[in-house]
């Protein structure tokens, strides 16, 4: 049963021992939510079915669809055997955008770079970014530490990512979980977007590594600071450098690396 992103299984627990029993336990949800712009079949992501209006609004900012969220008309959920559809319907002024996007795609994938027909659409140029953090070393050591207390749905299956909003001080203001590390940036975004927040100084704190998706994300939505509990790739680096936007990584309440 669905308990906001996750279902109740029943295992066998084999101890180290020999010992063995059954355990009850939380999994967390991991379905296929298709995703339609404007009539037209553009991606299948695997994600938690939770939040979905935030993930809507975030992955078509994500793709470079729309500028800002006044131009996404309505998001309509359709329950679908094994999975959700989101139908998304941008302004007209947008079309021309996603049947673009969508000539270049051969396959739908989640990270976002898998159906994308050439490398020219695979690194297309980055902004760059026009906002600043104020955020310290040690604001962003205390959001770290205090992420856990925001995840619920991880706290319940140990088997999903994070994304946060953080004030300057280091202050977690808002939090999206799913089980990819994309989808739950993508709500985070679709989120602030929806509510008309802004990053106001702070930064955005992610559970997973600082892969260049997420990088390229964090520029898309003018975030001025990304920090990550793992480490970076050099192709986030890379991108992050070209788009002038300062990472923190591998952080921990007494460390991290900046560049």
């Amino acid at each position: 049963m669905d308990k906001g992103g996750h279902a109740t299984r029943r295992f066998d627990r084999v101890a180290a021992s020999g010992d063995a029993g059954e355990q009850e336990r939380a999994v967390a949800i991991e379905a296929p939510v298709a995703i339609e712009v404007n009539g037209l079949g553009y991606a299948v992501l695997m994600a938690t079915p939770t939040d979905l209006d935030d993930l809507a609004y975030g992955f078509v900012s994500a793709e470079r669809l729309v500028d800002d969220a006044g131009e996404v008309i309505d998001v309509a959920m359709h329950e679908a055997p094994g999975g959700t559809l989101l139908r998304v319907t941008l302004t007209p002024e947008r079309h021309d955008r996603v049947t673009d996007r969508v000539r270049h795609r051969v396959s739908e994938s989640s990270c976002g770079l898998c159906g994308i027909e050439n490398l020219e659409q695979a690194l297309r140029p980055l902004p760059v970014l026009t906002t600043r953090s104020d955020a310290t070393p040690s604001a962003v050591a205390v959001a770290a530490e205090a992420l856990r207390d925001h995840q619920p749905l991880a706290q319940a299956t140990g088997a999903t990512h994070a994304a946060a909003l953080c004030a300057a001080d280091g202050h977690i203001r808002m939090v999206r979980e799913d089980v990819g590390r994309h989808n739950a940036f993508d709500k985070l975004i679709g989120a602030m977007r929806r509510g008309g927040h802004d990053w106001d100084g702070g930064f955005a704190l992610l559970s997973s590594r600082c892969s260049f998706e997420l990088v390229e994300k964090a520029v898309l939505a003018n975030c001025p600071l990304l920090a990550t509990l793992s480490a970076a790739t050099t192709l986030a680096l890379d991108r992050a450098a070209e788009a002038g936007l300062p990472l923190r990584t591998l952080v921990r309440g007494d460390a991290m690396l900046a560049s």
